[in-house]
């Protein structure tokens, strides 16, 4: 037998790859595109019904592919709700509440390094820096583009902060022609709708009277380039196209013009539309069932027959896309929430839920409301039925127990001036001194009676951020005679006293703010400043130390109680303090600068040297860092003398009187 064997071994080995030859090729993965167009209300998409914008590639995509109608964010901000896209986790989970202050606790699995994971190559380009790396979404991203570079206080750099549509898609479509090859996933973050409103022309001609349809028209064509580029190099058959918003926008109803602030349907409800892969030519289904946001990830993956972490809370939709059963059930708990009023005001959060047509909002002052008589949420029917109201109250207190975990995932991360500011150049009121997330206080102030104060307060800081401080200053005193020990107003005004340079009422405001809130860094930070640009150096150093205590991470805070130091000729301080701003932040340049000039006031070139390279390396476009290396080199020659004087921007730490200074405006070493 084992020599009949041997025999038939080559007939038997040529059948076996003569089988394999005429096999059918193995179908590789579907590749993953996840369109998140920011602030994107569905009622402004032709395909939910709108008839004043153009949208033609959006509702082309909803043609081919299933529509939900009712779907929904679980908080009305960008960075928390891109976490529940992502993870498909709740804010209660994962800690993300909020647009800063917090990371995404590198543990927690995404939809990037779960398909990383798979052999997904991975891309992410993003269109504002709210989404910046340091919070943690680029978690198994082989690419997280964001790169916003803004020098703050520049008003003329402030359109960095946010990349327009094109850019993005420029870079999202050459990562593409580099990862077509193989299985990829890329995440597109258009934020073109955000306020401000300023699309580029043809459309703000001709959107000149809704300059937010304008946005969405603008950011629907960068949507159409990405789909003609899938089907010119074929791959849109088997791709899986995800597009959704990440929440709407107020519009001024209920008095909101924006966003993040109140939950009602105008910024929780948003579009939502897959376009499957190898799907047949059906016709464009439309799911009525309401599906939450934190039910993309986990569909995704089951289109992809990949398992799910167990740390997800959302539920695969697929079931619901079925043709022949669209109402089979699934989908998620419609949580919502705002943390906002909590964080940056001390007024009670918001949190809600939505069940059958109903929407209870659970508040100081409750709401109900029947969505299919009032879907503009404008007749609170609490009163005329608190016993349904109060079911629903317990049902979202189950829904928020049954998703909250024992202890925070999410972890703290500094937010150094540079990135404040530019949260703060999008809209964004990056002025908390912090809170505990996880309670409520019905003790506290409702949002609904603050409204009109957080408008103005929002509207001061937008003047703020263009220059124009007097009425900033006006609109925030305004807002004091609401609420006299308000921590955010008086911050904000003691930052626009600064930047006129009055600073003994930036120190006297921002003095109250520490002692209503003695944790808040960022007020320590400018209070140092304050004081240093009003001549009063130990009171500078002192809160400049006392930022670092509350922020280890503030390397600016670091850089300038070094040039403090400096002011009251205490050297080896402040060479100590220029040190730690390096060990903070190993990329900050401009502290290589101080420290080689201290080097070369004490005669030790060889170490000035050394510290200059550095700063070349890292600022090869600086050419004062150029121009010193250059002499020192050419010359050996040695300064002895170190001047420290006041320049017109700020404290200048420099031998030639311009190449290291502190800030004028308070918020980050240029």
């Amino acid at each position: 037998m084992a020599s009949l064997s041997r025999c038939f071994r080559p007939f038997l080995t040529a059948l076996a790859l003569s089988t394999a030859l005429f096999a059918a090729p193995q179908k590789p993965p579907p590749n993953v595109i996840l369109v998140t167009i920011d602030t994107l209300r569905p009622d402004h998409l032709g395909c939910y019904g709108y008839r004043n914008v153009e949208t033609p590639n959006i509702d082309a995509l909803a043609a081919g592919g299933v529509l939900f109608q009712h779907a929904f964010a679980a908080v009305p901000v960008t960075l928390p709700s891109h976490a529940s896209i992502l993870t498909g986790t709740y804010p209660m989970y994962s800690g993300m509440h909020d647009f800063s202050g917090n990371k995404l606790n590198p543990k927690q699995p995404t939809l990037a390094s779960v398909l990383h994971d798979h052999g997904y190559a991975t891309g992410a380009v993003i269109g504002a820096a709210v989404l910046d790396s340091r919070f943690g979404l680029d978690h198994g991203f082989d690419l997280y583009y964001d790169h916003f570079q803004v020098r703050p206080g520049f008003e003329e750099d402030l359109d960095h902060t946010e990349r327009p549509g094109n850019e993005v898609m420029d870079l999202a479509l050459d990562w593409l022609g580099k990862n077509r090859q193989h299985p990829f996933f890329i995440w597109i973050h258009l934020y073109d709708p955000h306020h401000p409103y300023r699309p580029p022309s043809p459309y703000a001609e001709k959107y000149r009277d809704h300059l937010y349809d304008g946005e969405i028209a603008f950011a629907d064509a960068q949507l159409g380039r990405l789909l003609a580029f899938l089907k010119q190099n074929k791959l849109y058959s088997n791709s899986l196209v995800a597009l959704m918003g990440d929440h709407g926008e107020g519009l001024g109803e209920h008095g909101e013009q924006t966003h993040g602030f109140f939950i009602y349907n105008s910024t929780m409800h948003v579009p939502l539309i897959f376009k499957l892969p190898a799907a047949p030519a059906l016709p464009r289904r439309e799911i009525a069932t309401e599906v939450s946001l934190v039910d993309v990830m986990p569909t995704i993956l089951e289109s992809l027959q990949i398992p799910l972490p167990t740390e997800v809370q959302g539920h695969s939709l697929r079931a619901l896309m079925r043709p022949k059963k669209p109402t089979e059930p699934g989908a998620s708990d419609i949580y919502g929430e705002s943390f906002l009023p909590r964080i940056h005001f001390n007024w009670s959060e918001l949190r809600g839920i939505e069940i059958s047509g109903y929407h209870f909002i659970d508040a100081p002052q409750p709401e109900l409301y029947d969505l299919r008589k009032d879907p503009g949420e404008v007749h609170n029917l609490y009163a005329e039925k608190k016993a349904l109201a109060s079911e629903y109250q317990g049902k979202l207190a189950k829904v928020v127990a049954q998703n909250t975990p024992d202890h925070a995932l999410a972890e703290k991360t500094g937010l150094d001036p540079e990135l404040a500011e530019r949260l703060k150049s999008l809209g964004y009121a990056a002025v908390a001194g912090g809170g505990n997330t996880a309670l409520s206080n019905r003790s506290l102030p409702d949002p609904k009676d603050r409204i009109q104060m957080y408008e103005l307060v929002s509207a001061a800081i937008e003047e703020a951020q263009h220059g124009e401080y007097q009425p900033s200053i006006q609109k925030l005193q305004a807002a004091l005679a609401v609420e006299r020990d308000s921590v955010p107003v008086r911050y904000l005004l003691g930052l626009n006293y600064y930047r006129v340079r009055n600073f003994a009422d930036a120190a006297r405001e921002l003095e109250r703010v520490l002692e209503l809130s003695p944790t808040y860094a960022m007020a320590a930070y400018h209070l140092g400043l304050a004081y240093a640009f009003g001549g009063q150096y130990d009171r500078a150093i002192n809160a400049l130390n006392k930022a670092l205590e509350l922020d280890g991470t503030n390397f600016s805070a670091a850089f300038n109680l070094g040039a403090a130091y400096l002011k009251l000729e205490q050297v080896p301080q402040a060479m100590a303090a220029f040190r730690r701003a390096i060990e903070i932040n190993p990329q900050y340049e401009q502290a290589y600068k101080a420290i080689a000039q201290l080097q070369l006031s004490r005669g030790e070139v060889d170490g000035a040297i050394q510290q200059l390279r550095k700063a070349v390396r890292l600022a090869p476009n600086d050419p004062a860092a150029h121009k010193l290396l250059a002499l020192d080199l050419s010359n050996g020659s040695v300064l002895t003398t170190f001047p420290v004087s006041a320049g017109p921007h700020g404290m200048v730490v420099s031998a030639d009187g311009k190449t290291v200074y502190m800030s004028g405006d308070g918020s980050a070493i240029h």
